[in-house]
């Protein structure tokens, strides 16, 4: 595992930031907890390289682009997301189950986007 380290004069952190907290007080992961959540995903998506860049830019999954799913994920399950390669692109919610997926149309959302590897470009100044 990669280290970071964040030095302030009134704290000191080492480690990867895995998320924060909201002002609801919910945790939102952060895209920096992949490398850790890919190695030990239970349920993973595939996309296919003509879906790729579309859920780099934030969208959606939709069921032309999901190249392969693990058997038996549910409904509402968090998932990674890899590319065809078995590189981890990011994370994201099932909107239906391995079974239901495979009857839908090809304009039929997948997977909903949660975090992607390009929020280190679009949002590097808030990820710490």
């Amino acid at each position: 595992m990669k280290q970071a380290i964040n030095v302030n004069p009134n704290l000191v952190t080492l480690g990867v930031c895995f998320g924060k907290f909201s002002a609801t007080g919910k945790f939102r992961l952060h895209i920096t907890a992949l490398e850790i959540l890919a190695q030990y995903a239970k349920y993973k998506v595939w996309v296919k390289p003509s879906g790729e860049m579309s859920f780099m830019y934030g969208n959606h999954i939709l069921k032309a682009h999901m190249g392969r799913i693990t058997e038996d994920t549910p409904e509402h399950q968090g998932v990674v997301v890899f590319s065809m390669n078995d590189i981890p692109l990011g994370f994201g919610v099932t909107a239906r189950s391995t079974q239901d997926a495979r009857k839908l149309e090809p304009t039929a959302i997948v997977v909903y986007h949660q975090a992607d590897v390009g929020e280190y470009i679009r949002s590097e100044d808030t990820l710490m």
